[in-house]
């Protein structure tokens, strides 16, 4: 496996970049270039999808700032807030020709109840069919899932009453992320998440990391801190079923990695990678 995942142009689908959050914007911005580097560089097609920001052209225009200043010539910023926006045959075919696709932070209901079924989410999976890389930042990471968590407890132990999940968009496959990890201490709710379905990874990313995900479910980490994995399939007992809702959560056998730059996971093999450095 090579240092850089880059997409596959051979493969059905595009690359992800996940990211936990506060990305670096002002210094070696590694995350940010390594996004500009999967979606072609300088030659990219950048859309910036601010849909889940309260202020969406102020947050959108940073980043079209950040892009333009590390050489990216062509960047669309869309602030999507409305169905009827979602639905603008202009924008998806802007979106169509996009090589990357950046999802904002923000609230990740606001992508999936604005953006849902409409005809710019039939665009961004068009483009990811077709080879696109799409990155998600906060709440633009949690959102990548089929399952996405969307509120819970950092400060509590795990229990049944404190999560609440909903349907994302589905481009991560039997995984689910939740993003500010180490930050703001949420791994109990990621055991909860994962207790409720032990097939599915339990994903969480630290503040200025990303995940890479290539077409072929091989994955790298970058940046600064940490990606902790949660594999719950050997889980011998767990109470989520029987417990009532605020009942603390008993669970045993559960398999956990903490992976920094330099090593990825294998998300079919469900095996922790050592890279080549070079």
């Amino acid at each position: 496996m090579n240092d850089t995942i880059t997409a596959n142009k051979d493969k059905p689908c595009g690359s992800l970049l996940i990211i936990g959050g506060h990305e670096d914007k002002v210094g070696e911005c590694l995350i940010l270039r390594q996004f500009i580097d999967m979606a072609g560089g300088r030659n990219s097609q950048i859309v910036v999808i601010a849909t889940a920001t309260g202020q969406p052209r102020l947050v959108g225009n940073e980043y079209r700032q950040l892009f333009s200043s590390l050489g990216v010539a062509t960047v669309t910023i869309m602030a999507i807030v409305d169905r009827e926006a979602a639905n603008q045959q202009e924008q998806a075919e802007i979106i169509k020709q996009a090589t990357g696709i950046f999802f904002t932070g923000g609230d990740q209901l606001r992508f999936t109840s604005i953006l849902g079924g409409s005809a710019v989410d039939a665009a961004i999976r068009a483009a990811f069919r077709q080879g696109a890389v799409i990155a998600g930042t906060s709440a633009g990471a949690a959102v990548m899932s089929e399952t996405m968590i969307v509120a819970g407890n950092s400060n509590d132990t795990p229990k049944k009453s404190s999560l609440i999940m909903a349907q994302g968009m589905g481009f991560l496959t039997e995984g689910v992320v939740d993003q500010h990890f180490a930050q703001r201490g949420r791994i109990n709710r990621l055991l909860e998440a994962v207790a409720q379905n032990p097939h599915v990874l339990g994903i969480g990313i630290d503040e200025d990391t990303a995940l890479v995900v290539g077409p072929d479910r091989l994955c790298q980490v970058i940046g600064s801190q940490t990606v902790t994995i949660i594999d719950g399939k050997g889980i011998i007992y767990s109470n989520i079923s029987e417990s009532n809702r605020y009942q603390p959560l008993a669970i045993s056998n559960v398999l956990l990695h903490i992976l920094p730059a330099g090593f990825g996971f294998d998300l079919n093999l469900r095996l922790p990678l050592q890279l080549a450095t070079n």
